[in-house]
């Protein structure tokens, strides 16, 4: 039996959706419900879904034999799993963005609201910036406008909430998209069934 571990939410559906055409799905799984565990005995495998944060630790533990994740998680944790395959969905980017007009004074520490500051403290760490990250979940929007921080780290998809409340992007900190990750051992001793499952996950890349 192969595990596969998917994240919930609209991402996890899409993910799902083609893990179904490329003939690797579970029924029920993309049905309505609070049933998070969905089998298909024929072809062995095992679906289930969890919080996108917890995919890789499901992977990593060997839970999960194979997982979709967004490369924001996969970055700001760092799992120790097999990262094989860009899903080529979810596509958007991690960036700075700051007020309108902003000017930033390195002769100062910056403040930088983020709910991602492993990712923060390595990115400034490679300009050699010093930063006060101040961690946040959800409505970074708010942090500067407030005054709590000068600028933030955030994913950014389409930009209307940034325009909306007068921000802009200034740097980019990655690009991201949904990734199949593996776990190491599973890759070993379930690699030609993962491999098979990856080559038909492949074929419905658009």
């Amino acid at each position: 039996m192969v595990n596969i571990a998917l994240p919930k939410g609209r991402l996890g559906e899409r993910v799902c959706g083609m893990f179904e055409r490329a003939g690797f799905g579970c029924p029920g799984a993309l049905d309505r419900g609070r049933k998070l565990i969905f089998e298909n005995e024929a072809a062995g495998l095992r679906c289930f879904w969890v919080k996108p944060a917890d995919v890789p630790i499901y992977v990593e533990r060997g839970a999960a034999d194979i997982g979709a994740a967004g490369k924001d998680i996969l970055l700001e944790y760092r799992p120790d799993v097999y990262e094989l395959l860009d899903l080529r969905t979810g596509v958007c980017r991690m960036a700075v963005a700051a007020p309108e007009g902003y000017r930033d004074d390195p002769g100062r520490t910056l403040r930088v609201a983020t709910e991602f500051p492993n990712i923060t403290q390595r990115f400034y760490a490679e300009r050699g910036r010093d930063i006060d990250v101040i961690p946040l979940r959800g409505s970074i929007e708010l942090a500067p406008i407030l005054g709590l921080s000068d600028v933030i780290v955030d994913i950014v998809e389409t930009g209307t909430t940034l325009r909306e409340n007068h921000l802009r992007v200034t740097e980019t900190v990655a690009e991201l998209s949904a990734r199949i990750i593996v776990n190491k051992a599973s890759s070993r001793f379930k690699g030609e069934r993962i491999q098979e499952i990856l080559r038909g996950l492949e074929a419905e890349i658009k």
